[in-house]
């Protein structure tokens, strides 16, 4: 009996020797994961690389602020996640206003990797000034760009690049009757929605610099923009969130590139509907009233991608994604007035041309304003 059993007991052993263990590959990536603690950090609460993806978003996520405690110009400038902002741990004192009202908000503060302690140093500062919800990123910037995760420039880099004329290709990616208005200078415009059909533009060398903006820190069309071209095999992408909006402030109006569009109103619009400056747009003003007295009487189509009205669209209205509408003309109707609307009239003023010179009888109009989407429905909205 002895026997049979210390066989059947090494029959076991061979077994378990020539099959791998299927230990779940998730639990040594999370052992592996493991941040341990080093004195002088801000031990109270580390985060890793997955905690931070879902975190570091354009548009930036709501009660998150992210803070690079890095010195502006040699690290900061040339390369930071997007949506940062910069605030060096040696002028912490003199920029605290820049840090938010509410002192619950989320702080996620990071430097130069985990040598570097710059980012403890600042989030104990923070501490003490009754943040409350504060954590840090030790592996910081080094990790975030090894992990092929997207950086960002700002725009003191990029009038750096322009002053010692780096190589580099600066590219707007806002639709061509937004871009035709100005530019940053130098800039090729290929708008995202037209990515495809402007390969031929860009650069032979795929180890050239890109630098994709557009309409701020609320416009996805840079990111869209840049993750198409990794995936032509472009090595040195890079994105510029804050974008024209912000260049305009910090340098002023370029030259337009092209002639304005003289004012128009919307085809076969309703009489309620005043046309704005812009050809093809209506005024906020009548379309808030029409859209109060009778918001059936009119088609409002929503053209941000689907990540973007996730987390809010005006009550009522459609989504159809600026990447979609062409396939999809044929579903709007002809019988009533269709508006578009985006968060800056960037991309409703390019469905509009999509749909007048695509969609037949199709009475389109769009927004020329600048949008904020509620989660519960309601919005806000400034005309241009």
């Amino acid at each position: 009996m002895r026997t049979k059993q210390l066989s059947l007991f090494v029959a076991v052993l061979a077994s378990l020797g020539a099959a791998p263990l299927l230990y779940p590959a998730q639990s040594f990536a999370a052992d592996a994961a493991v941040i341990q603690p080093r004195d002088g950090w801000y031990n109270k609460a580390l985060v890793d690389f997955d905690f931070m993806r879902q975190n570091v978003s354009i548009p930036p996520k709501k009660g998150v602020m992210i803070i690079d405690s890095r010195p502006a110009a040699r690290q900061y400038d040339p390369g930071h996640l997007p949506g940062a902002i910069n605030i060096p741990d040696s002028q912490f004192d003199k920029l605290v206003d820049k840090l938010p009202a509410d002192k619950a908000t989320l702080l996620l503060f990071y430097c130069g990797g985990l040598e570097c302690m710059l980012s403890h140093n600042s989030a104990f500062k923070a501490e003490k000034l009754g943040y409350t919800n504060i954590k840090v990123y030790p592996a910081g910037s080094p990790e975030w760009k090894a992990k092929g995760a997207q950086m960002s420039v700002s725009a003191a880099y990029i009038k750096k690049l322009m002053e010692d004329k780096t190589p580099y290709v600066l590219i707007d990616a806002r639709p061509k009757r937004v871009a035709d208005k100005g530019m940053i200078p130098t800039a090729l415009n290929i708008s995202d929605t037209e990515f495809d059909k402007n390969v031929d533009k860009l650069p032979a060398d795929k180890a050239t610099p890109l630098i994709y903006y557009c309409g701020g820190m609320e416009c996805v069309l840079s990111d869209n923009s840049a993750e198409k071209a990794k995936k032509l095999g472009y090595t040195n992408v890079l994105t510029y969130p804050p974008g024209y909006p912000e260049w305009e402030k910090l340098h002023g109006t370029p030259a337009a590139a092209g002639a304005a569009a003289g004012a128009a109103g919307p085809a076969a619009s309703t009489a309620a509907l005043v046309p704005g400056k812009e050809k093809g747009s209506v005024t906020v003003a009548s379309f808030e009233q029409v859209w109060k007295a009778n918001p059936g009487s009119v088609m409002l189509v929503d053209v941000r991608d689907p990540k973007e009205v996730a987390s809010g669209m005006i009550k009522g209205s459609v989504n159809i994604s600026m990447n979609e509408l062409e396939k999809k003309i044929g579903t709007l109707p002809t019988d009533k007035p269709v508006i578009f609307v985006c968060g800056t009239g960037a991309r409703s003023g390019e469905a509009f041309d999509t749909v007048k010179l695509l969609g037949g009888k199709v009475q389109a109009s769009f927004l020329d304003a600048d949008v904020k989407f509620n989660a519960d429905g309601t919005y806000s909205m400034v005309q241009k």
